[in-house]
């Protein structure tokens, strides 16, 4: 059961670096607002990414051992997002921002406030329009090169929050989608650090959108599958709200 805690309370937010030999040179590079414009551009385009308000993702996550554990994740503009796992023999893991107040609950620990790095990452996490405002959420980004994930060349946007650790973002060079996303989180044992890889890209609205995560962090491997997303769905601003103690 403790195993099964520590891959999940930590989800968020979803340890083997993939090829990071450089396969260009630096003045070869496009700018970092290009890159960002080809994303935008290969998703669907601003206006259609504005056009969307709210996001219900619903799908399972699989930890390696067969278990696929129901998930859903609420998103609403501008910044709200709640994350619910039902996780077999522990109960409801979730998590979420209001706007204000990012925080996690589960039935060991009830719900608790995040601070420090921590709150800044889900503060940045929750942006519905994040890929709009990155020159806004980091105080610095740079192209520093390019690899390949898997058999795609791709190029490697490093990105430095104001509070908290470098992330990076890896962009398909002939697509433009998102391929890759390395982070760190602060858990019980300290600083992990992970990667996302962004799969089964899929149109929603005029939106391509991952239907598939593959998490790999120190010591296991999360596979997110989506069945379902649906947007501009209703949603209060109450269901954000951190859970109140009985």
């Amino acid at each position: 059961m403790r195993r099964w805690w520590q891959v999940i309370i930590r989800l968020a937010a979803c340890s083997a670096l993939v090829g990071s030999v450089a396969v260009a040179q630096q003045e070869k590079l496009p700018t970092v607002e290009k890159v960002l414009a080809d994303y935008v551009r290969a998703v669907g385009g601003r206006a259609a990414i504005e056009k969307v308000r709210s996001r219900v993702t619903t799908g399972t996550v699989d930890a390696g051992n067969g278990v696929a554990i129901p998930l859903v994740i609420s998103e609403k503009a501008p910044d709200k997002y709640l994350q619910e796992l039902n996780v077999p023999e522990i109960g409801a893991v979730v998590e979420g921002f209001d706007g204000n107040t990012g925080w996690e609950s589960n039935p060991q620990m009830g719900a608790q406030e995040l601070t420090g790095t921590s709150l800044a990452a889900r503060k940045r996490n929750s942006q519905f329009y994040r890929w709009l405002r990155m020159r806004e959420l980091f105080a610095k980004l740079d192209l520093s090169g390019t690899t390949k994930v898997g058999e795609r060349d791709a190029y490697v946007l490093e990105a430095t929050p104001q509070e908290g650790y470098e992330e990076k973002f890896y962009f398909d060079m002939q697509t433009g989608l998102l391929l890759q996303r390395d982070y760190k989180l602060e858990g019980p044992d300290g600083v992990l650090a992970f990667n996302m890889f962004y799969e089964e890209y899929k149109v929603v609205d005029g939106i391509k959108l991952p239907f598939a995560l593959r998490r790999v962090g120190p010591d296991n491997v999360l596979l997110l599958k989506f069945t379902e997303i649906k947007q501009n769905v209703e949603l209060d601003d109450a269901r954000f709200a951190k859970p109140v103690a009985p």
